[in-house]
């Protein structure tokens, strides 16, 4: 048994044992330090304790309305608007609308003009041989 031992004590000897790690590599990410560095490091400026007035306006309640006032002596202002002359509208006659619907329809077309041209069978392409 001895020399069993020896020449399996030679063998481990001649032959090297290899260790596989099976955790990775750890990797320094230098821009993440950097920037939790600059993280930690920064200090904000300390606020006043007024600093809030200067961006908030202080409200000021509208001024209330004043009721409108009547004329003292109504009974003369409605006989004053009883006398006067109401103001007709210019009246046209039935040639001028007629006037101006046919000018109307020659402009735009015309809504049965429109719809003739709908209605119309689309021209047949020719053939070209």
């Amino acid at each position: 048994m001895a020399s069993v031992l020896r020449t399996f004590a030679r063998r481990s000897v001649a032959a090297p044992v290899r260790s596989f790690s099976t955790s990775q590599v750890a990797r320094k990410d230098l821009i993440q330090d950097l920037y939790l560095n600059q993280l930690r490091s920064y200090k904000p400026a300390p606020k006043n304790a007024d600093a809030h007035l200067s961006s908030v306006k202080s409200y000021a309640a509208p001024a209330a309305p004043q009721a409108p006032t009547l004329p003292s002596d109504l009974t003369a202002e409605l006989s004053k608007f009883d006398a006067a002359e109401p103001v007709l509208a210019s009246t046209t006659t039935t040639a001028e609308v007629a006037s101006s619907a046919s000018a109307e329809e020659g402009v735009a077309g015309g809504a049965k003009e429109y719809l003739e041209f709908l209605e119309k069978d689309l021209p047949k392409a020719d053939a070209h041989h």
